[in-house]
């Protein structure tokens, strides 16, 4: 198994929907692995283009109860990627999703919400 590190930072929450309920947020996500077979002499890492990770291995995460996300393209895919010469490779993305929140609205409008955002790995 590879431990992979994450972080996650919510850069705006776009509209909350008490009839469909759900919420849009769009996030950055971070996750960091070693992989040995990517180490190289040197002391400074390496940034590369988004699209070379089709030729990596990257986690397999998604978000639980996401109704539909995408990631942001303009003016280029908004993804980073960097190497360390230990082999840690740095993953960061941009998403906007939107996820189901079951909404309790019985006491509206003295009522109060809890959304939830949560990451998993299809191969646990």
């Amino acid at each position: 198994p590879v431990s992979v590190g994450m972080s996650l930072d919510i850069a705006s929450i776009d509209t909350i929907s008490e009839i469909n309920m759900d919420y849009t947020a769009t996030i950055f996500l971070r996750q960091r692995w070693t992989d040995e077979r990517l180490c190289f002499d040197g002391n400074k890492s390496l940034s590369l283009d988004g699209r070379l990770v089709e030729m990596l291995w990257v986690p397999d995460t998604f978000i639980v109860d996401s109704k539909k996300s995408f990631l942001h393209d303009i003016t280029v895919e908004n993804r980073l990627i960097r190497i360390y010469p230990n082999g840690t490779v740095l993953y960061a993305l941009r998403i906007t999703t939107t996820v189901a929140c079951s909404m309790d609205l019985s006491k509206y409008p003295m009522d109060k919400q809890t959304c939830t955002l949560q990451l998993e790995s299809c191969t646990m």
